[in-house]
């Protein structure tokens, strides 16, 4: 999840007859005239949250910018998941209850319980967009997977990033740089003052948490090419997980990829940077999304009326509206297998961690049942 200031305010839009309002991380509720979003799908996908935290408020404010009804919230309290559905105009259920009749379900529960929040849901009948990290080992992941396959319906996975319209744009310029000889990515921020991200239990610290979204877009700046090994080191400092990583990523065509991502940072510094012979492509992704080619700013993308444009550049309504067509029977590219590539690459980089630095070979033959942190601990 993309760190989010829970004291920003947004606006959740009803289309359903009911009044919009502002909803904010702080459950603060306001109300505003009626409004409809005009050039949209007048059968929406309905929506059912699994897990009532921060990036739910997220995930409501972009399913308004799309008039996606929100019909049902579970959380692990009652308490909880009734101040959300009030919110949303949804009603509170409890997690075996869901999808109520949703036609999608967003699971946002901790990753120890994506895997069977995501089967649970499949085996409903519903479409499901699970957050990443897709889940805590490759067991659970490989699970997901053929969970898609024996039920035929489809797993979005959440990474907002590969939705972004200034993602999309910055890896159709690189494509026209040629053979590229260097990519460089980070990811830094304060630490999560909210949940349980620094808890062993939690599976891993910032490279599970945080550094999957940088080792997602090192995957894409790198297409077709094979990766072949991962070496990491993490540091932890006083935390029980690691706050500080850096990893390399070495593919077959000799291409090499840096990403370095912590939350031992005082502000917030998210980029990206490739370089070929033949120019360099930078993408600002936080605090502000700037796209640069050879130097020289790229205009980005307009984005729609009616909603906080931020959304829609962190790629989350892009997101939701690939989940709509994945409940439609039209499965997204960005699925469960992405994400279980993912995983495999922060696997291998904890283990590459625990063998002090030692290269490891993809794909990954380690252990399957372990989280990265036991992982590190371990290897």
């Amino acid at each position: 999840m993309v760190a989010t200031n829970s004291r920003n305010f947004f606006t959740v839009e009803r289309v359903s007859g009911g009044p919009s309002r502002s909803v904010s991380g702080e459950g603060i509720v306001r109300r505003r005239g009626r409004r409809r979003v005009v050039g949209v799908d007048p059968k929406p996908t309905t929506l059912a949250f699994c897990g009532a935290g921060t990036i739910s408020v997220v995930h409501a404010m972009a399913a308004a910018m799309v008039s996606m009804p929100v019909v049902a919230v579970a959380s692990r309290t009652a308490e909880r998941a009734a101040e959300r559905a009030g919110q949303v105009g949804a009603h509170p259920m409890r997690y075996g209850e869901l999808p109520a009749g949703a036609d999608a379900v967003i699971v946002a529960t901790p990753p120890a319980c994506h895997c069977a929040d995501t089967i649970r849901a499949l085996e409903a009948g519903a479409a499901v967009l699970v957050e990443k990290p897709l889940a805590t080992t490759l067991d659970e992941a490989d699970a997901i997977v053929a969970a898609v396959a024996r039920t035929g319906r489809a797993v979005v996975y959440a990474e907002n990033w590969a939705f972004s319209p200034a993602v999309g744009s910055a890896l159709a310029l690189l494509r026209s740089l040629g053979p590229l000889h260097h990519v460089a990515l980070r990811s830094l921020q304060p630490a999560p003052g909210w949940g349980g991200f620094l808890e062993p239990e939690w599976g891993g610290g910032v490279l599970f948490d945080l550094g999957v979204h940088p080792l997602a877009l090192a995957l894409l700046v790198a297409g077709d090419d094979t990766l072949v090994d991962v070496v990491a080191d993490l540091e932890h400092g006083r935390r029980a997980v690691d706050d500080l990583a850096r990893v390399t990523l070495r593919f077959a065509s000799s291409l090499v990829a840096t990403v370095e991502c912590s939350w031992r940072h005082q502000t917030t510094e998210w980029d990206l940077e490739v370089a070929s012979d033949s120019g360099v492509v930078r993408l600002e992704l936080m605090p502000e999304v700037a796209l640069e080619h050879n130097g020289e700013p790229v205009p980005l993308a307009p984005t729609r009326a009616g909603g906080d444009p931020r959304l829609e550049q962190l790629g989350y309504v892009a997101q939701l509206e690939a989940l709509g067509a994945a409940a439609r029977g039209e499965p997204s590219w960005c699925d469960a297998g992405f994400g279980r590539r993912v995983l495999e690459v922060v696997a291998a980089a904890y283990t590459s961690a625990g063998l002090g630095g030692a290269p490891v070979p993809l794909p990954f033959t380690g252990r399957r049942d372990l989280t990265p942190l036991e992982l590190w601990r371990g290897a």
